[in-house]
């Protein structure tokens, strides 16, 4: 019998699927502090949310920094800047949401960068949402 709790985001009986950043994290969790990992509850849910999270937030400040087209811009010229932005959009969130530190590692904020960039990404495209159409 299907019930609405448990079939949400998939067929009954079927595992959430995980995209790279959930394997990712997955891996790391388990390498980094597998004390901290055994006591997630259902680890394939876990971190296929964290997956989703993590891409949600890296094509939203990917695009943030790529910007708009630059007039006379050849192919390879907006291939490298929508790379290098996808690259440093990938840095910011996977340092704030995926690689934890070891147990061995003493806890450190994320770095000053990272914070304010995603916060300003944030704000700038939440402003762009509230602007009334031309």
């Amino acid at each position: 019998m299907r019930t609405a709790d448990n079939c949400l985001s998939t067929r009954c009986g079927e595992s959430p699927k995980l995209n790279q950043y959930g394997r990712q994290a997955m891996q790391h969790w388990q390498r980094t502090d597998p004390e901290r990992y055994a006591r997630i509850e259902d680890p394939q849910s876990f971190f296929s949310d964290l997956g989703n999270q993590a891409a949600a937030q890296i094509q939203e400040l990917s695009d943030s920094f790529a910007g708009q087209d630059q007039p006379g811009e050849t192919y390879l010229e907006k291939t490298g800047r929508l790379n290098m932005a996808r690259l440093r959009a990938e840095e910011a969130v996977l340092t704030e949401l995926v690689w934890i530190p070891g147990i061995e590692d003493p806890e450190q904020p994320a770095s000053d960068w990272v914070t304010q960039t995603l916060r300003e990404s944030h704000q700038a495209l939440y402003e762009q949402d509230d602007d009334p159409p031309a």
